[in-house]
């Protein structure tokens, strides 16, 4: 838990002297990596982060969006990498509560959870089933019992992440604009710590994110607590609706040290504070332990004297505990004492705000070959092919996982998990429509195309309910950032991000950047996941069941783009190839043609082409509705391709419209209005997935075998000793 000695030089020459050990305690941890965002800072500037829609405040953790009628939804992404690693129940419960203060500290409520769970090779590592076992129990524990809905996310498994676990959480809330906390303070105000009782676990725990998994240092994961955080949220809206709250901040990574020396840079004041005033769990902390410990379900608020009356009140009818730590000085300073010593003593201006670094960058070795394409053999029969991939650990249902979430409590799930995009109702009669999305085959590959790929792919599964995106989260996931051919791959994927918000003018209104990812094998594969936040004015497409006679639209082109793709890592074992790209032309002609068809009420359902390509979407289609599907491969809008490549290839921007037949007439005069690429290639009947080239069959599959293998892999996988 110490600073580089050139750190420790430096804050010697800003603060003339030797610090203390509590002041080196608070530094290193608010100079950590996970707290500083050090070697990543200058260069997240470069995301657009304003709109028309965006409320910027000083203080706030999370993104704030205006959807019109004087509500505003709140959005924010974290990630508990390396504490779920070590203790996969309490690591992925504990970033769910993290996450959820995250919304509670602009006053709004939580109203969804999302989560991006990533893992080892699920098929044959026992570790990485039980990582992925515990996790996911942890994060459906921690949601269920706070009573807001897990509604979406995404699962992954991949060799790189072998004994390791990748957790990232993404939480809505909804509220009024005008009950927003305005942070702001006065001098003499009073500085509260609300919540949990401070202990020893989570010390040190911004230091532990902030470097290689070396050590399994169980005393850096938090404890959760779910029950204290429900009273938290309730207590925390009663006291806002109250107006008994000038600023607020949750404490997550560096504990009070951070939350402290933020809250007092973002507002540009001091605090003092007593350490011998923290409520704690235990007797005999250290003064350093109480400032460094990040135990969970703790949120500091600024009020007055007038207000802590009431507020103390409501703390008392919720039974959770509160604390009156310390009070606003104009001095700039973070002032600790512990009782009449003072044990810390420094500008808040140098403790918050650590010296950005400008880390070298280089394109890796490894990428010179790798995206030379590779032609598999060509099958008369992928029958077989298209049973392997639909019992494949990425593609296989994931019902396993989102059946142990309570995804409808809170009434406001419109759609539920299994579809494109989760749908939920807000108050003002619009809807919000909202994804995550990651991809590391394909980042690993090209790390540029690779991210604008899952930005792509998240708005594509957002516009498949009728929502327009309006704003983007980021988790940006990578390993040691000291090593140039890793930060490379960091600023590729972050400009190909930027180069996408830009130009579809879709504002970052929040995000994470999560380094140091390692294994004992090496890095991870670069692993940016993208959440996507849409909005939906009128009404989401009210999916309706195919039937027999119903007809098949693809939209978009189809492309050689194997690269990175289940069908060339999973049958062929072969890493490379070229990587799937987005034209951002024809991704805006399609997401418009198709809002536009959906407005109109001219379709039954809208699913997007992704992962595992043409062949899985289509038996997703089928399997969904039981309905059996004719497909002629040489309908297929693009270039003339093999057939593996145009069942398997992953090319973006691709839509998939069922409708009845007469509505025919009507479509295709929105399609060619917005001078799309499309066309109707087959349609829905009997109970086989039928796929033919030049009327020869080269897929027929029964899709009661198809779902069956589809539905129960997973749960099958990590069942088996």
């Amino acid at each position: 838990m110490s600073l580089e000695s050139r750190e420790l030089e430096e804050l010697k020459t800003k603060i003339g002297r030797d610090p203390t050990p509590t002041e080196l305690q608070i530094v290193a941890a608010e100079w950590s990596e996970h707290c500083s965002y050090k070697s990543s800072k200058k260069h997240l500037k470069m995301l657009p982060m304003d709109g028309p829609l965006v409320i910027n405040e000083k203080g706030y953790d999370s993104g704030v969006l205006d959807v019109g009628d004087g509500y505003v939804v709140t959005a924010h992404i974290e990630s508990h990498n390396h504490p779920s690693a070590v203790e996969p129940y309490g690591g992925a419960a504990t970033g769910v509560g993290g996450v959820i203060r995250d919304i509670l500290s602009a006053g709004t409520r939580p109203i969804a959870l999302l989560d991006g769970l990533r893992f080892g090779n699920i098929e044959n590592d026992q570790h990485a089933k039980w990582l992925f076992k515990n996790a996911v129990t942890g994060i459906a524990d921690y949601g269920n019992c706070l009573g807001i809905p897990t509604v979406g996310g995404e699962v992954e498994f991949d060799e790189c992440y072998k004994n390791y676990a990748m957790v990232d959480v993404a939480a809505i809330g909804f509220g009024k604009k005008d009950n927003l906390i305005k942070n702001h303070a006065k001098k003499g105000d009073l500085v509260v710590l609300l919540g949990g009782a401070t202990g020893r676990d989570g010390i040190g725990g911004s230091q532990f994110a902030s470097d290689s998994l070396e050590t399994e240092d169980r005393s850096a994961v938090q404890i959760p607590d779910p029950f204290i955080e429900k009273l938290i949220i309730e207590a925390i809206l009663e006291a806002r609706n109250e107006q008994l709250i000038h600023a607020m901040k949750d404490l997550g990574g560096g504990g009070l040290s951070c939350a402290v020396s933020e809250t007092a840079d973002a507002l540009d004041i001091g605090i003092e504070m007593d350490v011998d005033k923290v409520h704690t769990r235990e007797s005999d902390m250290h003064s350093d332990e109480i400032m460094i410990s990040e135990s969970q379900e703790r949120m500091l608020i600024v009020t007055d004297s007038e207000k802590l009356i009431k507020l103390q009140k409501i703390c008392e009818k919720f039974r959770i505990e509160c604390s009156v730590i310390g009070h606003v000085t104009f001095d700039n300073k973070m002032h600790v004492k512990k009782g009449e010593t003072s044990i810390a003593n420094i500008s808040t201006d140098i403790v918050a705000n650590a010296t950005l670094l400008d880390l070298p960058s280089r394109k890796p070795v490894y990428l010179e070959n790798l995206e030379i394409a590779k032609s598999f053999p060509q099958l008369s029969d992928y029958s077989e092919t298209l049973m392997k991939l639909l019992g494949s650990p990425n593609i296989a249902s994931k019902i396993w996982v989102y059946g142990q979430y309570d995804h409808e409590v809170g009434i406001r799930t419109v759609t539920k998990p299994g579809h494109d995009a989760s749908v939920l109702r807000l108050d003002n009669g619009k809807s919000l429509s909202i994804k995550i999305d990651g991809n590391p085959k394909q980042c690993y590959i090209n790390p540029r195309e690779g991210a604008i790929g899952c930005f792509e792919e998240a708005c594509r599964n957002v516009v498949c309910t009728g929502a327009k995106p309006i704003g983007m989260l980021d988790h940006l996931q990578f390993g040691n950032p000291n090593d140039p051919e890793i930060f490379w791959t960091f600023l590729e994927s972050l400009k190909g991000l930027t180069d996408f918000a830009k130009d579809f003018e879709i504002p970052c209104v929040g995000g994470k950047v999560s380094l140091y990812n390692e294994t004992s094998d090496g890095p991870i594969k670069p692993t940016p996941v993208i959440g996507v936040i849409g909005l939906i004015e009128k009404k989401p497409l009210r999916i309706q069941k195919i039937n027999s006679g119903d007809s098949l639209i693809l939209i978009g082109e189809t492309r050689d783009e194997l690269g990175g793709s289940e069908y060339s890592e999973y049958i062929h074992k072969f890493v490379g190839g070229k990587c799937p790209a987005v034209d951002f032309t024809e991704s805006k002609k399609n997401m418009d043609s198709v809002l536009e068809i959906i407005e109109n009420e001219l379709i039954k359902s809208a699913h997007d082409c992704s992962k595992g390509g043409l062949a899985i979407a289509i038996s997703e289609l089928c399997m969904t509705n039981q309905i059996g599907c004719n497909i002629s491969l040489e309908k297929i809008p693009g270039e003339k391709l093999d057939s593996d490549k145009i069942l398997f290839s992953e090319s973006h921007s691709r839509y998939l419209i069922t409708f009845e037949k007469e509505n025919i007439q009507n479509l295709e005069e929105v399609l060619k209005k917005h001078n799309v690429s499309y066309s109707v290639i087959g349609e829905f009947a009997g109970d086989s997935i039928q796929f033919s080239n030049d009327s020869k069959p080269i897929i027929d599959l029964s899709v009661d075998k198809a779902q069956k293998t589809w539905f129960n892999s997973l749960r099958e996988m990590v069942l088996r000793a």
